[in-house]
């Protein structure tokens, strides 16, 4: 099964839209972290599990939400309300709290990925203003029955193999 992944869009809509339309046939679930800058009534945000960030004023979105997707629970969220740009201890007290096994967030722009006590943390980085690299990230996360893959996307649709892994799990 594959999750789609992005955040921090702030305000694009072209994007959104060919990123979408690229990948959905191939996705079973789309998820956007937050910094849509969107109303959750606006057409481009339909189909998403969509959590509120702190530039999104549509107070409609949740904070955070909790999924379970492909037999995995996910929790979402954008990540400012967790400290995630100086620690993601918080992120990691509270997905212990919820049974949480895959957690998404985006805030810092920061693409990457860390598996962390049989946890896998993602931040699909930002499709506007990416930081730490050049390319403008989302993911699709493949669910496996022994591991999950993240892979890394650039806006054209080129796989950023140096983001990309795969994590063996139990």
């Amino acid at each position: 099964m594959k999750v789609l992944i992005m955040s921090d869009s702030h305000g694009l809509t072209h994007e959104i839209s060919m990123i979408t339309d690229r990948h959905k046939e191939e996705v079973a679930t789309m998820i956007h972290c937050g910094d849509s800058e969107l109303e959750s009534k606006d057409p481009l945000m339909k189909g998403f599990l969509a959590v509120r960030g702190n530039c999104d004023y549509d107070a409609t979105y949740p904070d955070d939400a909790v999924e379970d997707i492909g037999g995995k629970r996910f929790f979402l969220t954008h990540g400012h309300l967790y400290n995630i740009k100086m620690t993601l201890m918080n992120l990691s007290y509270k997905s212990e709290e919820i049974g949480a096994d895959i957690i998404c967030f985006g805030h810092s722009h920061a693409a990457g990925s860390e598996l962390i006590d049989g946890k896998l943390f993602i931040n699909p980085g930002s499709i506007r203003q990416p930081r730490g690299q050049k390319e403008k990230t989302y993911a699709i996360l493949d669910i496996g029955s022994d591991q999950l893959e993240i892979i890394y996307y650039d806006l054209e649709g080129k796989i950023v193999e140096e983001l990309s892994r795969a994590y063996r799990i139990d």
